[in-house]
């Protein structure tokens, strides 16, 4: 394959790099001015891809790190570390707004980039480390040490790649490949191809160890990529066992017939996105589905995701507990106003009675007590003794709700800025009525052939509910639409 055409349209041109390099340049003497007039000790540094020469045209986000004295107080980094970044931002014309990470950090926007301001502890081995965003000067510099120029090239085709397959990204939402972990693989491996042909072979397990430290043991993780610069990290610690089998996947894939199309974004076809045809495949499948859907608390998408996880992975055990098979389960948020977790049946309705299994009759005593609290509805059903009762929760719906109370909330583990927020806004409502809705929508509005999908989730809330309990009334929220898409067809990224 001709990578040096992908390369053409998948690098920086000249005139990106320039422009993102001087805005870099213009933060860190901004910051630099604003430190010597306050007084203050600090060395600016920029890190992360765009340092180490090995980002994707289009994602410019560049990472700016004010590194202080290692004896410099957690009080006073924090302090100084956000003024500093404050004026900075102010200085150039940013819009900012504060994250949390260790500790705070800005992120600001300017000409076009995410310029992310990142106090942190000026270390220079993995010894001195006080909080993990130390890390980051650490791998810049190995990388930049130790990546051979041509090899930016590898690490950019295999980057690429990943995105385009869904597994590029060690945030929780993707649960993917860090761009770090990227660059350790290439430095393993040579190249990209060669990346690829061995991660096709790659056991549960896999060890990568650069600088032989032979730590693998301290891991208990399906890739073990041992940080070269602390021998106590694995790099590959927050890549998914889902992740990393669909790049092996894809890997194996791509090595059978090599195409174009693994550098590009999959393409969909728009009649696969129109929610009348979406309804059509949720009906064939002849399942019951749910969405519950709530208001999301004002925390950080960082922490948001985890909890929506946390929340859906409950959901699903409880309800399997209560004997209603869960096909599956997943969740989606705009990162705005809303979350959705969607739940996936094939059965969702008991009969009115249940049996309570109790004792068998060999224990006495056990005996006696089960037949002192139920009397002689009691009788035997081989060795144990038995009882027909009512079932508290004949349905899906009945159960969920039952949970969802502020008295029954215990029964989930539930994300923990999730509770409250949850119990007071969730609104749960079969698939069928919410496509029932958008036709109703649509009727009154306007031709579904002729719809033009926007991003606003404004126009799938029904705004005037007062008490914002999601209804769906939207005309087509197209990350929502592609989120049930993908739910339908699992995998299609990792084949072309």
């Amino acid at each position: 394959m001709n990578y040096a055409n992908i390369l053409k349209e998948i690098k920086p041109t000249k005139e990106e790099i320039a422009k993102v390099h001087n805005i870099a340049n213009n933060v860190l003497e901004t910051i630099d001015k604003i430190a010597k007039e306050e007084n203050i000790s600090v060395q600016p540094s920029l890190v992360g891809s765009i340092a180490k020469g090995t980002w994707l045209s289009g994602s410019s986000d560049i990472d700016i790190f004010i590194n202080f004295p290692l004896e410099t107080s957690e009080n006073e980094l924090k302090e100084k570390g956000l003024f500093l970044a404050y004026k900075t931002s102010e200085a150039i014309g940013g819009v900012a707004e504060e994250h949390y990470a260790s500790h705070p950090y800005i992120t600001t926007k300017f000409e076009g980039s995410e310029i992310d301001i990142v106090p942190c502890y000026d270390i220079k081995t993995a010894e001195e480390l006080k909080s993990a965003v130390d890390r980051t000067i650490l791998h810049t510099n190995y990388i930049l040490k130790n990546l051979k120029e041509k090899q930016k090239d590898e690490v950019i085709l295999l980057k690429k790649f990943m995105k385009e397959i869904g597994v590029y990204g060690s945030e929780f939402k993707v649960g993917g490949f860090a761009g770090y972990l990227c660059e350790i693989l290439i430095l393993n491996y040579g190249t990209f191809e060669n990346t690829l042909k061995n991660s096709s072979l790659w056991k549960k397990r896999t060890i990568i160890d650069l600088e032989n430290y032979k730590t693998e043991e301290l891991f208990d993780d399906s890739l073990i990529a041992i940080d070269p610069t602390d021998k106590n990290r694995n790099v590959g610690a927050a890549l998914k066992t889902q992740k990393m089998g669909e790049f092996i996947a894809g890997s194996r894939n791509f090595i059978d017939n090599p195409k174009i199309e693994y550098f590009k974004p999959i393409k969909k076809d728009k009649k696969n996105l129109n929610p009348s045809n979406i309804f059509k495949k949720f009906k064939d499948r002849e399942s019951k589905t749910l969405i519950l859907s709530f208001n999301i608390p004002d925390i950080s998408i960082d922490n948001l995701y985890p909890q929506l996880n946390k929340t859906a992975v409950s959901l699903k055990e409880k309800l399997k507990h209560e004997e209603f098979n869960v096909i599956d389960t997943s969740y989606w948020t705009d990162e705005n106003k809303i979350a959705i977790i969607l739940i996936e049946l094939d059965t969702w309705t008991h009969s009115k009675y249940q049996i309570h299994e109790g004792p068998k009759i060999w224990n006495k005593k056990a005996s006696d007590e089960f037949l002192a609290i139920y009397g002689n509805r009691c009788y035997l059903q081989d060795e144990h003794w038995v009882l027909k009762r009512s079932r508290q929760n004949k349905t899906p719906e009945d159960f969920i709700n039952f949970v969802l109370k502020r008295e029954n909330i215990a029964i989930l583990k539930i994300g923990k800025n999730l509770k409250d927020i949850v119990i007071d806004t969730y609104n749960l409502i079969d698939i069928e009525d919410l496509f029932s809705k958008f036709t109703d929508s649509i009727n009154e509005n306007e031709n579904e052939n002729d719809f033009d999908f926007d991003n606003s989730s404004d126009n799938f809330i029904d705004s005037n509910n007062s008490n914002n309990s999601h209804n769906f009334l939207y005309k087509g929220n197209i990350d929502f639409l592609n989120f049930l898409e993908d739910y339908l067809n699992p995998g299609q990224k990792i084949k072309r």
